[in-house]
């Protein structure tokens, strides 16, 4: 009696951890079968342009980001939840997946991946290519809406209606999901880099102070919010005066971040209001009843959940750990191939 040989790409395949990615502009994370999130590190690339070697993956590039030697570059690989250099995402996953796999060098992983809805067939050509470039043995791509919800817990197999809003650092995934399926999804490029980028504006223009995109997460999180505060707050900004070109401090309350963001806020509240429109109508009763579920990064930007709820009418809830929804939505896939079959949206070997 004889088997068929196994290839030398699926026997490699075989001693690897599956993975679950989820490929972010801000941030990448990798849960491994049987070990759980592995990875949890920025998206970005710090590249040698002298010697066009990378220098550093992940938070060793982030320490260098806005301190670099001229010749030392920080790329983000990702923007706007797509790649935007495909050399640096190749270099940033396979780095990733060395990392998962405790620096094993014959790793050939079969690897699922959260995409965002609308995203181009080039764009899905270039997440699928940098993947296998990156050694994997089999990649599949999953609606990242979808798999948020997964991770969020909602009951995305039953015949009821699901709405999963998942704002991340370069897109917001709008989604209603029934019976394993996604009845509407929307994608806008309107997310937590954008907020940052407001911020950037906002002080150069109001303060003429000049700052950099860590300082304004910094500010985002320290006093950023979607709606007015219990307690009013204020920080001091260090950074350099526009016009002069020396350090300068700065104080800023929280009611000038808060205008600074409003018009953010509003493209994603937008944009869940379209979603509520073209919901059908049976799905659109049992979204009233449950109401919205929030995940992502981008979700914890203070009193977000208020503001949705003050101007849709309906619940709205943050998931258990939103930064975490995706991945551990991917993962899930990995353990349940009968679903995965059925939401996977492209898999090439």
């Amino acid at each position: 009696m004889h088997s068929n040989p196994m290839t030398a790409r699926s026997l490699l395949r075989y001693f690897s951890s599956d993975l679950a990615i989820d490929l972010g502009t801000a941030n990448t994370l990798v849960y491994a079968t049987g070990k759980g999130i592995v990875v949890d590190e920025p998206s970005i690339v710090a590249l040698n342009k002298k010697t066009g070697q990378v220098e550093g993956v992940g938070k060793d590039a982030k320490e260098m980001l806005g301190r670099t030697p001229g010749y030392m570059v920080a790329i983000q690989p990702m923007r706007d939840g797509v790649i935007a250099d495909f050399d640096a995402a190749e270099e940033m996953l396979h780095c990733f997946i060395q990392r998962a796999h405790k620096r094993k060098r014959l790793v050939h992983p079969r690897i699922i991946m959260g995409i965002p809805s609308e995203i181009t067939d080039v764009e899905k050509r270039a997440v699928l290519d940098a993947a296998y470039r990156a050694k994997a043995s089999e990649v599949h791509l999953v609606d990242q809406a979808m798999v948020a919800a997964i991770g969020a817990g909602l009951p995305v197999t039953d015949a009821t209606g699901n709405m999963v809003v998942d704002i991340g650092g370069g897109t917001t995934d709008i989604a209603v999901i029934s019976l394993a399926g996604v009845v509407y999804s929307r994608s806008v490029r309107v997310a937590g880099n954008s907020m940052d980028e407001r911020i950037i504006e906002h002080l150069k223009r109001a303060h003429n102070l000049v700052i950099g995109e860590r300082t304004a997460e910094a500010i985002k999180m320290e006093l950023g919010s979607a709606y007015p505060l219990a307690r009013p707050s204020s920080m001091d900004v260090q950074g350099r005066d526009a016009a002069a070109g020396i350090p300068k401090t700065v104080s800023i309350v929280d009611d000038e971040i808060r205008q600074a963001l409003s018009g953010c806020v509003s493209s994603i509240i937008q944009a869940i209001r379209v979603a509520l429109e073209r919901t059908p109508p049976e799905l659109s009763a049992d979204i009233s009843d449950r109401g919205i579920v929030l995940t992502g990064g981008g979700s914890l930007l203070k009193n977000l959940d208020k503001r949705i709820q003050a101007e849709t009418n309906l619940p709205v809830s943050l998931a258990e750990d939103p930064l975490t929804s995706v991945v551990m939505g991917t993962a899930k896939m990995l353990e349940d191939f009968t679903l995965l079959q059925k939401l996977s949206i492209s898999r090439l070997n």
